[in-house]
């Protein structure tokens, strides 16, 4: 199941419950502002998440996943690989 356009794990997420998010698959603006240059690539593309991206993972998502700050080191682009993985299994 798909949780995010970027890999991160929404049902591993503090927020989720804290502020009552559905996850950016579901949801039309992120809890965290204006808006999120990935889900929007993703959406532009027609693409569930990144992992379907003819460039993945390319730089927006790398900035993403290694970020000082909110990063997770590559959790998430190894996240998007294993979505991929089982779509071409289905």
């Amino acid at each position: 199941m798909i949780e995010s356009r970027c890999g991160l794990l929404c049902s591993r997420c503090g927020y989720k419950t804290q502020v009552n998010c559905s996850g950016c698959v579901q949801i039309s603006k992120p809890f965290w502002g204006e808006s999120c240059p990935v889900k929007a690539c993703c959406e532009c593309k027609k693409i569930q998440h990144c992992g379907e991206c003819e460039n993945f993972p390319c730089d927006l998502l790398r900035q993403f996943a290694y970020d000082e700050k909110q990063g997770d080191g590559g959790k998430r682009i190894e996240q998007c690989k294993s979505w991929s993985k089982t779509a071409d299994t289905v």
